[in-house]
C-alpha cells in the first residue's frame, strides 16, 4: 500500500489512495441500493471508477466525477474509457466551486455518492479554496472554524447532494471521531442519516504516514422526521472483514443514539453494557466534574520557547541566575506525579532546559551579560514573532505565575496531574491546575483512577501516532471521585509511575477510592478493561 506520489506532492494535493479492494469494498455497499447517479468528489487516478467495474455494475450508470488535478483528471478519464461508462463525466476544477452552485439552488442530486477526499489542513488550503469551504458550512447553516480540514467541506456538500435514502462511503481521516473541528460534521451526519458506521481498523492503511484512516458508510434518511439508529463504530484487524458482504456488517452494528451523535463518537466503540456502568459511576454524588473541584488555566505563553526555557550552561555562560526560575513542560521532566527539588536537580544533571527566563527589568538597567542575551535573541529573530512584539519590552514575559499543581497538554498512556512542589513554572506545553474542594494532595492521587481516564478517553482528541490531548474546556468536563480522609502513598505512586506502571496505579487506586463509594472489585476490573479499550485503540494496538 506504499504511496503512488512522492509525500511533498501528496502533501500539496492532500491525496492519499486507497488501495483499490478497500475501494472495491466501499463501493459495493453503495452499489447494493441500485443507484443511477453516482457522485466521486475527488476521483484522482480513478480508483473508485475502477470499483465500480469490478463489482460488475451497468455502464450505463451516470458517474459525476471531480478532480483538481489535471494529470490525475486525464488518468480517470481514461479508466471511464477502458470500462466502457458511457454516461461518466470527468471535470477538472474545484469540486467546492460546482457544489456551492448546487447548495445555493438546494439541490439532491445523487443516489450515491464515493471517494477519498483530500486531507489537507485549512491553513495550507489556497485563499480561494478556503472561502468556498467556509461557504459550504454556511449554505447548511452549520458552525464553521478555521482549524478544519479540506476533507470536511467534501463530506458535508456531498452528503447535502445526496438524495433522501441515498448511500455514502468515502475513506477518511479517523479525527472524524473525536477532533473538534469535526463537530458540525458529526452534529449535521447524526441529524440527516438514518444511520452511521465507521470501521475503525488497527493498522494505518497508508504508510509513510501517522494519519490513521476509517471507513464511512452512512444511509440518508427517506424522510426528515425518520428515527435515526445513530452512529456504530467497527473496530477490524487485518483485511478479513473485506471478504465479507459491507450490507452485513452495516446492518448488524448496532448504533448509539443522543447525546454520541451530537457530540464525540468515542462512546460508540463501547457495548451498553459498558456505557450504562460508566453511568452508574458518574452518577455517584462523591464523583465530581473538573470544573466543580479545580480551576485549569494554560501555562504561560512565551511566544518563543527555545529563547526563554534554557539549561544551566546558558545561564551560567550570560550570568542569567538573577532571571532564571525553575520549570517544567515536557514528559521527560517529570516522568512521575511528584516535581520536587530532586527531580529539578536530576533535570539539570540531564541537561534539559530546567530554567525559565523572566526578565522584569527595563533594558538600560540591564547588566551587559544579559543584554548580550537579549541582543542574541533579536540577532535570531525572536522579537519579530508574533507573541514577543507585540508586547513592550518583547522580552518580558506576561501572566507569569505557578500553582501548586501542573499537568502536561499531551500523554501517551494515561493523563496525569503533577504535584509542584517548588512552584516551578511551566509553559504552554502544561496546565496549571488549582483544587477548590481538596488538598493538593489527594486530588493528585484521585485522579489516577479508572473512570477519570476513561473520561479523558471519550473527552480527549488524538493525532499522528495516538498521543492524546486535552484542551482546557475538555480536561474541566472530565470526572473524579473525591473522597476525604483516604490515605494514598504519593512517594510509592510516584515511583510505580515512573517505573512505567501506570496501569497498575490506575487499577490500584481505583480500588481503594471506587471501592469506598460502594462499586465492588469487579466493576472496577471492567472500567480498567474499558480504559484500556479505548487506550489501546488510540494507540492502535
Amino acid at each position: 500500500m506504499k504511496f503512488k506520489a512522492d509525500q511533498t506532492s501528496q502533501k500539496l494535493r492532500g491525496g492519499y489512495y486507497t488501495p483499490q479492494n478497500l475501494a472495491d469494498y466501499v463501493t459495493k455497499w453503495v452499489l447494493s441500493k441500485n443507484p443511477k447517479t453516482i457522485l466521486e468528489p475527488s476521483c484522482g487516478d480513478g480508483v473508485f471508477i475502477q470499483a465500480i467495474a469490478n463489482n460488475g455494475y451497468n455502464s450505463n450508470i451516470e458517474l459525476f466525477c471531480f478532480e483538481l488535478f489535471d494529470t490525475e483528471a486525464s488518468k480517470a478519464l481514461e479508466r471511464c474509457k477502458l470500462n466502457n461508462f458511457s454516461n461518466a463525466t470527468i471535470t477538472e476544477g474545484d469540486f467546492l466551486v460546482w457544489a456551492n452552485e448546487c447548495l445555493k439552488k438546494n439541490k439532491q442530486i445523487f443516489d450515491g455518492a464515493l471517494g477519498n477526499p483530500p486531507f489537507i489542513r485549512y491553513q495550507f488550503l489556497e485563499r480561494n479554496f478556503q472561502e468556498q469551504a467556509q461557504l459550504v458550512f454556511e449554505h447548511l447553516d452549520l458552525k464553521f472554524t478555521k482549524h478544519t480540514n479540506a476533507w470536511v467541506p467534501f463530506l458535508l456538500s456531498s452528503l447535502a447532494l445526496l438524495k433522501q435514502g441515498g448511500r455514502i462511503g468515502m475513506v477518511i481521516p479517523s479525527e472524524i471521531s473525536h477532533v473538534m473541528h469535526a463537530q458540525s460534521l458529526r452534529s449535521y451526519l447524526g441529524h440527516v442519516c438514518s444511520k452511521i458506521v465507521i470501521i475503525d481498523p488497527k493498522e494505518i492503511w497508508f504508510e509513510d504516514t501517522l494519519q490513521g484512516a476509517v471507513i464511512l458508510l452512512a444511509e440518508k434518511k427517506q424522510y426528515p422526521d425518520e428515527a435515526s439508529q445513530g452512529v456504530g463504530i467497527v473496530s477490524v484487524s487485518g483485511f478479513e472483514f473485506l471478504q465479507e458482504d459491507p450490507n452485513v456488517l452495516f446492518n448488524d452494528t448496532a448504533g448509539i443514539n443522543g447525546e454520541t451523535v451530537e457530540g464525540k463518537w468515542t462512546k460508540a466503540t463501547l457495548s451498553i453494557d459498558e456505557l450504562q456502568l460508566i453511568k452508574r459511576v458518574i452518577a455517584h454524588p462523591d464523583v465530581r466534574k473538573f470544573k466543580d473541584i479545580a480551576k485549569v488555566d494554560v501555562g504561560i505563553v512565551t511566544g518563543a520557547n527555545n529563547y526563554f526555557l534554557v539549561d544551566n550552561e546558558t545561564v551560567k555562560l550570560y550570568k542569567l541566575e538573577r532571571f532564571a526560575h525553575p520549570m517544567f513542560g515536557r514528559s521527560q521532566h517529570c516522568p512521575g506525579i511528584i516535581y520536587d527539588e530532586k527531580q529539578h536537580v536530576e533535570n539539570q544533571e540531564k541537561g534539559l532546559p530546567t530554567n525559565f527566563l523572566y526578565i522584569d527589568e527595563e533594558f538600560e538597567y540591564l547588566s551587559k551579560s544579559v543584554k548580550n542575551y537579549i541582543k542574541l535573541g533579536e540577532v535570531e529573530e525572536y522579537h519579530k514573532r508574533y507573541k514577543c512584539r507585540i508586547r513592550k519590552p518583547w522580552f518580558k514575559v506576561p501572566s507569569v505565575y505557578s500553582t501548586e499543581i501542573g499537568m502536561l497538554k499531551r500523554c501517551h498512556d494515561a493523563p496525569r496531574l503533577i504535584h509542584n512542589r517548588v512552584r516551578a513554572y511551566t509553559t504552554d506545553t502544561a496546565y496549571r491546575v488549582s483544587s477548590t474542594v481538596t488538598s493538593t494532595e489527594n486530588l493528585v492521587c484521585s485522579f489516577l483512577n479508572p473512570i477519570t481516564v476513561i473520561t479523558a478517553e471519550l473527552e480527549g482528541r488524538f493525532y499522528g501516532g495516538g498521543v492524546l490531548e486535552l484542551v482546557p474546556s475538555e480536561i474541566e468536563k472530565l470526572y473524579i471521585p473525591i473522597v476525604e480522609g483516604l490515605e494514598h502513598n504519593v512517594e510509592e505512586l510516584n515511583l510505580l509511575i515512573k517505573d512505567g506502571q501506570i496501569e497498575r496505579v490506575i487499577r490500584q487506586q481505583g480500588s481503594l477510592i471506587l471501592g469506598t463509594l460502594g462499586f465492588t472489585q469487579e466493576e472496577n476490573e471492567k472500567l480498567v478493561e474499558i480504559w484500556k479499550k479505548l487506550r489501546d485503540r488510540r494507540l492502535r494496538k
